[in-house]
C-alpha cells in the first residue's frame, strides 16, 4: 500500500531496540514516510549513536522520506547548551549521565552518579557537539499528513479547544504537555504522540490490547506510543493508516 507512514516511539539512546524494529517492518518505497517522535537522548546508553543514525544512517538506508521530531529530551540540552539548566540535569532519573558517558564513548550503567567533573560538563553541555546542537534546534515541533498530527507531547488547549500545533503560541508546549484531559477528552484529527508512557494511562480506555497497560495506548483520536524504550520497557512503531504496530520485545 502506497502512502504509509511509520511512526517510531521514544528511543531513549537504545540504538539497538531501534534497529531491531526497524528489521520488522515491510520493505518500504519512496512514498512512505518514517517520522521519529523525538527523545533519541538519555537513559539508554547509546545517545550518540542514535543521533548519528537518526541524522545520516537512516536517510540512506530507506528509499523513504525521514522526519525527526523534536522531543522534550532534546529541547531540555539545547536550553543547557544556550546557557545552562541544573533543574534538568541533575536528577538521576532524566539519564543526562548516560548521554554525557555515549558522547565520551565510555560505559554507563543504569542509576551510576556522576562525578563531580561530569556534573559540572553536564551542567555546561560542553561535551555535546555544535553540530549536534544545530541539528537539534533545527527539528521541527509537529508533522501532519494525510494519516495524523505527529507531536511529541500532545496538543494545547485554550479557551476549551484543542489549538493545532500551528496556532500554538509558544511551541515548547508541544514537547512537554501532559494532561490527562487531552488523553480522554480530544476529538478531532488523529494525533500521534510519545512523551508519556503507556504505562500511566488508564488501560481501560484503550481500544488497543487494554488487557496489556505497557502496550501502545489508543484512545478516540490519540494514539500514544511512547511503550519505555530505554527505560525498561520496548520500541514501538505504528503504520498508519492500517494501524499495524511493530515491536522491538519478542
Amino acid at each position: 500500500m502506497a502512502n504509509r507512514t511509520f511512526a517510531i516511539g521514544d528511543i531513549h539512546g537504545d540504538l539497538a531496540a531501534l534497529e531491531r524494529t526497524l528489521g520488522k517492518l515491510p520493505p518500504l518505497d519512496a512514498e512512505d514516510t518514517i517520522i521519529l517522535m523525538g527523545d533519541y537522548v538519555d537513559r539508554g546508553p547509546h545517545s550518540a549513536q542514535v543521533i548519528r543514525f537518526v541524522r545520516t544512517e537512516l536517510p540512506k538506508r530507506v528509499p523513504c522520506k525521514v522526519v525527526a521530531l523534536r522531543g522534550n529530551h532534546e529541547d531540555g540540552w539545547l536550553r543547557v547548551a544556550s546557557g545552562g539548566w541544573p533543574e534538568f540535569v541533575i536528577p538521576i532519573a532524566n539519564g543526562c549521565l548516560a548521554m554525557l558517558r555515549s558522547f565520551r564513548e565510555q560505559p554507563y550503567t543504569e542509576g551510576e552518579m556522576p562525578s563531580r567533573e561530569e556534573l559540572l560538563s553536564m551542567q555546561a553541555g560542553e561535551f555535546i557537539p555544535d553540530d549536534v546542537v544545530n541539528w537539534m534546534n533545527e527539528l521541527p515541533y509537529f508533522y501532519e499528513d494525510d494519516h495524523a498530527i505527529y507531536v511529541h507531547a500532545g496538543l494545547v488547549e485554550k479557551d476549551g479547544v484543542w489549538l493545532h500545533p500551528s496556532e500554538t503560541e509558544n511551541p515548547t508546549q508541544l514537547l512537554w504537555v501532559r494532561t490527562m484531559r487531552f488523553f480522554e477528552g480530544y476529538r478531532g484529527k488523529r494525533v500521534v504522540c510519545g512523551h508519556t508512557a503507556t504505562e500511566n494511562l488508564p488501560p481501560e480506555l484503550s481500544s488497543f490490547t487494554p488487557e496489556d497497560p505497557l502496550d501502545m495506548w489508543v484512545g478516540e483520536n490519540v494514539c500514544v506510543i511512547d511503550t519505555g524504550c530505554g527505560k525498561g520497557g520496548f520500541l514501538t512503531i505504528l503504520e498508519l493508516p492500517a494501524m499495524r504496530v511493530y515491536e522491538s520485545r519478542g
